[in-house]
């Protein structure tokens, strides 16, 4: 058996599922090696095809188009629900359990949630809450993230608070108290 030749001998970053794999069974050569980066490969591509571009309005749609790739949107997303659809598992209810789930969700052009694109991002430590929480996400709606007046699709992080009415207030709730009327002044 021939021992798997290490980083520097020729050949690129193993990409064959091991630690670190970005993909199953590819292997880089060697040219992506060293200090060379994948950013910088994509980089000197974008330049390429930029610099093929036969007009310079077709040039700034390229440029601006590379720029956007990673930009946030001018206007995030809005939930529409009236009814938050997760549902509180009557056993953690009766046991008055708190806790909070961060989910990572995809928000497609209609608004829609894809149910397949939900990730527990941060457990509440409650595999009932994180599955509530989970079954839940797709059935919201949102008003679309927009950017220059266009719907662009976004991924976001959406908190999930499970609480117990009347019990004692987590760590960090602050953020979910009602805001204290302003003070007036005479």
């Amino acid at each position: 058996m021939q021992e798997a030749p290490k980083r520097g001998q020729g050949d690129g970053p193993a990409l064959d599922g091991g630690e670190g794999a970005l993909y199953p069974l590819i292997r880089c050569p060697a040219i992506f090696s060293g200090t060379m980066r994948f950013s910088r490969i994509f980089t000197a591509a974008a330049l390429v095809v930029v610099a093929a571009c036969p007009s310079p309005d077709t040039t700034q749609q390229a440029v601006d188009a590379m720029a956007s790739i990673n930009a946030p949107p001018e206007h995030l997303p809005v939930m529409l629900n009236k009814e938050l659809p997760f549902r509180y598992p009557d056993s953690l209810f009766a046991s008055k359990v708190q806790a909070n789930v961060t989910l990572g969700i995809f928000i497609d052009t209609a608004g829609m949630v894809w149910p397949e694109s939900t990730r527990v991002l941060q457990s509440s430590g409650y595999a009932a809450l994180d599955s509530v929480a989970r079954r839940g996400a797709p059935l919201l709606r949102f008003q679309p993230a927009t950017t220059k007046g266009k719907a662009v699709a976004v991924t976001i992080k959406l908190p999930v608070f499970f609480r117990y009415p009347g019990a004692r207030p987590l760590p960090g709730d602050s953020v979910l108290a009602p805001k204290a009327a302003p003070m007036r002044t005479p």
